[in-house]
């Protein structure tokens, strides 16, 4: 089971069979499991993706403060193309996406060499394994904070899970959620809409229209979002207390 945005989750006891490494470059903090240590070739995506993204920012500097959509042109690299596709969809800046892209495009690259792979990046995950996986929810001071997880079926698909919170956390949101936790097709995206669902929960009585405004991104498979005592749920997920 891993844990999302809590303080020691990466020294849970998993019951799988993964190996687990680490690869921290800069604001960049990975907590990686495969099949087998792919320290040297994690790390060379990683600085990858963040050459292209440092020298594209250096062209276009508007990327990287944009609160909203910002169109890119062609010949930006994919990172930034799908960055900025993503919080599109979600009607927010593109750097609203840059960990959960960076967890994607490492662990994409990393399935070339383990045919299970799990990749958090402050809590935003990409996963693609042969089994289901729990992903344990911290949020903040709410009492369900530690106390349920995501139960998810992740065989032979890949998916990203990205968490955003209003009163935790050093991530700029806009809203007071304790979590807003998004699973989508990738994690790109899932970080985006995080981001975007977060900003709407003021108070209780958003949480409906969050969850609507969520699942109804095309590529979203569910979401959950956590104020205070309150909780709500919507889509493919399915929730177990720990």
């Amino acid at each position: 089971m891993l844990e999302c945005r809590s303080n020691n989750y990466r020294s849970l006891v998993f019951s799988d069979d993964l190996i687990s490494f680490t690869v921290k470059i800069k604001e960049t903090d990975l907590f990686i499991r495969a099949e087998k240590n792919l320290l040297p070739e994690a790390t060379a995506c990683v600085l990858n993706c963040r050459r292209d993204l440092e020298k594209y920012i250096s062209i276009d500097p508007e990327f990287a403060v944009s609160l909203s959509p910002h169109l890119v042109p062609n010949w930006a690299p994919e990172i930034a193309k799908r960055m900025a596709k993503a919080a599109s969809k979600a009607g927010v800046g593109p750097m609203a996406a840059v960990a959960g892209a960076i967890s994607e495009f490492v662990g994409r690259h990393l399935l070339k060499y383990s045919t299970e792979v799990i990749v958090e990046n402050g809590g935003d995950i990409f996963a693609f394994t042969l089994r289901s996986i729990k992903i344990g929810i911290f949020a903040g001071d709410s009492p369900f904070s530690n106390k349920i997880a995501l139960k998810l079926n992740a065989i032979g698909r890949p998916l990203g899970i990205c968490t955003s919170a209003g009163t935790i956390g050093h991530s700029l949101s806009f809203g007071k959620a304790d979590a807003a936790v998004i699973v989508a097709e990738n994690s790109t995206l899932a970080d985006a809409v995080a981001t975007a669902t977060g900003n709407r929960v003021k108070s209780p009585s958003d949480i409906k229209d969050a969850l609507e405004f969520a699942l109804g991104i095309e590529g979203v498979i569910g979401a959950l979002i956590i104020i205070g005592e309150h909780l709500g749920a919507k889509g493919d997920i399915e929730i177990e207390k720990i």
